[in-house]
């Protein structure tokens, strides 16, 4: 029903079908950008995520969605494995390492999602 297939529709109907998906996507982007400043925004794009991953299945938007899915909980979890290991010192490497990650895959992430291009080659 949600899917967006090549020949499915006219052009124009799938454009206006996904623009809002796209916009969804992107909000999600910017809020784990924001998470570097505020921290906890990262939480709301997750969980946005989750509410809206039904409406993404079978188009392209949907490896954005994993991608981003899989960002906040790999970031929880080093960010943890940091904060537990900051007593040794090294916690601070894993957050700095967290971080650039981080950075890494809103920045790629993002990009795609401009060029709109998935995330995963098929």
């Amino acid at each position: 029903m949600n899917e967006i297939r090549p020949g499915s529709e006219p052009v124009a109907e799938q454009a206006n079908a996904i623009a809002p998906l796209k916009a969804t996507t992107s909000l999600v982007y910017l809020l784990q950008a924001l998470s570097f400043l505020l921290g906890f925004t990262s939480v709301i794009g997750v969980v946005v995520n989750y509410l809206r991953l039904a409406d993404v299945r079978g188009t392209w938007l949907e490896t954005h969605f994993v991608w981003q899915i899989r960002t906040f909980w790999f970031q929880l979890l080093w960010g943890l494995i940091g904060l537990v290991t900051s007593v040794f010192l090294i916690g601070f490497l894993i957050w700095a390492g967290v971080y650039f990650w981080t950075l890494y895959r809103v920045v790629k992430g993002w990009a795609n999602l401009a060029e709109e291009r998935p995330m995963y080659a098929e």
